[in-house]
């Protein structure tokens, strides 16, 4: 079936829906920085682990990032490569498995570092070992998703690291990034080379984690280049690792939804849709933001009295999701058109930390998930039953 990419009219149910093409300009501009950079860059799957997609994502790169025993095994069987794992506590369970599927192991805290490590290299003898460490550090404002928080869980401050690693640590693990810049990069790293670099001589490799959003329209990617380069200069023995997980999936494609009611309470106009922002959109409550809508624009509101005047306007609704939660729903958007039930509700970007988070709260039909191919072919990858959801009741 072929469709329209700007209005999606052939379709008439829930989709995410990932633009192959979109996907391929994403996957290009990573490739260019790994070159120009001479560093290796991996896929985080906490933010896109669509395993069918997995063929195409072999053409840029050659390895995955995991951070559980289920992230660990897809990347080994499915992408094909063991894959470089983080895990804030590992455990007995599962700590051999994770070790089998892993080329590279990095422990949160010397603790685990001590409790794992020979049992780590009795399983894979030639795994590299890293310590995730904490610069103390970060410009991540939200603080869901500030991984150097006061109290964080996260990594080791410099001053409890011992001046002599451990012979077989061979690498530092560093994330400290959300959806940043390069300009964001390159302050932190200041801080990271300050507090850390005393221990570069006896390490192999770096990874500076996530959150380099290098695929967003104003990222300065020759900033990020010379910023990489300059590293290397200063530190030539050093393999340098990162592992976005959002700049692969960004603005890949987006998340198709159908008006099924429009309803009114005092004033204020809501049109009812047949996907949920808490099931099929978490982080748009969790964070929160607004997704785009297409053909819509959101307006500000941040009080009652500002979201009445709001629905004075013409065109201006709340869209809610179809779970029970009273809080699922999100407003206010202002369209150039009186909404009808049937038609399409177009979500922007919907491609990453969408389906990894996705859950079927409620019993709600999950959408399907689709691909449209260069030639504007859609084929679906994954249609959702009510098999799926009693699964999960098990």
């Amino acid at each position: 079936m072929k469709v329209n990419l700007s209005t999606f009219s052939e379709l008439h149910e829930p989709v995410y829906v990932l633009e192959e093409e979109r996907l391929r300009r994403n996957l290009s501009l990573i490739r260019r920085v790994v070159h120009d950079a001479d560093v290796e860059i991996i896929l985080a799957f906490k933010a896109y682990a669509l395993w069918k997609t997995f063929p195409i994502f072999r053409e840029y790169i050659h390895a995955t990032t995991a951070s559980s025993l289920y992230e660990a095994r897809l990347g080994y069987e499915e992408f094909g490569a063991q894959t470089h794992t983080f895990s804030p506590a590992y455990n007995d369970q599962e700590i051999d498995a994770i070790a089998r599927c892993s080329s590279h192991l990095t422990f949160n805290s010397l603790s685990q570092y001590e409790r794992y490590h020979t049992r780590v290299r009795e399983v894979h003898s030639s795994i590299s070992l890293g310590l995730r460490v904490n610069p103390e550090y970060s410009e991540v404002e939200t603080l869901l998703y500030n991984p150097c928080a006061p109290g964080t869980r996260f990594g080791v401050i410099a001053d409890k690291i011992p001046l002599r690693l451990p012979a077989d640590i061979e690498g530092f693990h560093c994330h400290t990034l959300c959806e940043s810049g390069a300009d964001v990069f390159e302050r932190t790293l200041q801080h990271i080379e300050e507090k850390f670099s005393c221990w570069f001589p006896q390490l192999k490799w770096i990874n500076f984690g996530g959150g380099h959003l290098m695929t967003r329209k104003d990222y300065d990617v020759d900033r990020l280049i010379r910023i990489l380069r300059d590293f290397h200069r200063r530190y030539p023995h050093l393999h340098v690792i990162l592992e976005p997980g959002s700049a692969f999936g960004w603005q890949t494609g987006p998340l198709i939804a159908q008006v099924v009611d429009v309803v009114e309470d005092r004033g204020y106009r809501t049109a009812v849709l047949n996907v949920s922002f808490t099931c099929h959109m978490p982080d748009c409550l969790e964070m929160p933001y607004h997704p785009a809508v297409r053909n819509a624009r959101i307006l500000e509101y941040g009080n009652a009295e500002q979201e009445l005047q709001n629905m004075q306007r013409p065109h201006v609704y709340r869209l809610g999701g179809c779970s029970c939660l009273s809080g699922d729903y999100m407003g206010d958007w202002q369209f150039d058109h009186e909404l009808e039930v049937g038609e399409n509700i177009i979500f922007e970007d919907m491609l990453h930390y969408t389906t990894v988070k996705t859950n079927m709260f409620n019993g709600i039909t999950h959408p399907s998930i689709a691909i449209v191919h260069p030639q504007g072919n859609l084929e679906w990858l994954r249609r959702y039953s009510y098999e799926d959801y009693k699964t999960r009741m098990d």
